[in-house]
């Protein structure tokens, strides 16, 4: 049976509605409730929020952007979350992309597969209480240029954490950062998962024994075509406007599940500025294979697709209390 997570965007919400939900959500049996971040609201802030008005559901960061924070300090705060829920927290991880990394935090877009794999290694290390001392292609600690010993004596976290182990998932949607997941992470968070392809845009997933965690949005409505017109900028946002060409992985994305000719003309029309034109470009079948959209019947029919094709959580992104309803009625 797959499990139901509820996701909170990266934008900044009102105090009430979207936690709200997330209660909601926890009422109806839902396993997690996922907070993600962007350049506007961060996720951490929220959690901690969303930790004290709840009791029982997990709370998961999807994602906390590496760029944002040193892994040190992102252990410190996954230490502290965990600790202050009850060991309730799932750590989200993701690069983010070269818009995002150089345009927002002001970093150079390198070997992003490389920095992740360095950055997980450190963080379960300072979970564990060790001494932190770890010498990468992109971090180096203690820093070389400590002044005398003592500036670079090893340290170890002073928390001690509910769990030296907190489930660590990978946000990734491109085959090998989904290799790299498989390899070192707990779990894996794919945006636009098209069930029926996943297992051959990613054959990785053969091999893994992670969580499948996607994040999928949903519409409940008897007006199916309007449904998908709803999502479609949100789609022709990512695909066509989440960094130029030839540096846009939202759109490799489309392109490795068979959808290169629309991804071009959604990006073409994106960055001339035909925002309504590129919405326009998403084609049905796309939305179709993302999200779920439709009555509660056509709902359950995909989340069937979605179980059989590997996953095991799918993170609800709705504004919708019928919606988060009628999708714990099919799916708990």
């Amino acid at each position: 049976m797959v499990k139901l997570g509820y996701y909170i965007g990266a934008g900044l919400p009102e105090r009430g509605p979207e936690i709200e939900l997330a209660r909601e959500a926890e009422r109806l049996g839902y396993d997690s409730a996922w907070v993600g971040e962007s350049w506007g609201a961060d996720a951490v802030t929220q959690l901690a929020w969303l930790g004290a008005l709840t009791s029982r559901i997990k709370l998961g960061s999807a994602v906390m952007q590496v760029p944002a924070r040193t892994p040190a300090n992102c252990a410190m705060t996954a230490a502290t979350l965990d600790q202050l829920s009850g060991g309730r927290f799932l750590l989200g991880l993701g690069t983010s992309g070269p818009a995002v990394v150089e345009g927002w935090h002001g970093r150079a877009w390198r070997e992003p597969l490389t920095m992740l794999r360095e950055y997980v290694e450190i963080v379960r290390a300072v979970l564990r209480r060790e001494p932190l001392e770890f010498q990468g292609r992109h971090y180096v600690i203690p820093h070389e240029s400590g002044d005398g010993d003592e500036a670079r004596r090893p340290l170890k976290l002073r928390l001690r954490p509910v769990r030296t182990e907190i489930p660590i998932f990978l946000a990734a949607i491109a085959p090998r950062a989904v290799e790299l997941a498989a390899e070192i992470a707990e779990g894996w968070i794919p945006i636009f998962f098209v069930p029926e392809a996943a297992r051959k845009v990613f054959p990785s997933m053969e091999r893994a024994r992670f969580e499948v965690a996607p994040i999928v949005r949903v519409v409940l409505t008897d007006d199916v075509q309007a449904g998908r017109d709803a999502l479609k900028p949100y789609y022709a946002f990512y695909i066509g406007g989440m960094g130029p060409r030839g540096k846009n992985f939202y759109n490799d994305l489309a392109c490795h599940y068979g959808f290169e000719g629309e991804a071009r003309v959604i990006q073409d029309r994106f960055l001339d500025g035909e925002r309504a034109a590129a919405a326009a470009a998403v084609p049905d079948d796309f939305v179709d294979a993302v999200a779920l959209v439709g009555p509660k019947e056509r709902i359950a029919e995909r989340v069937h697709a979605f179980g059989e094709a590997g996953a095991t959580t799918l993170i609800a992104s709705t504004t919708d209390a019928a919606a988060l309803r009628a999708l714990a009625d099919v799916a708990l």
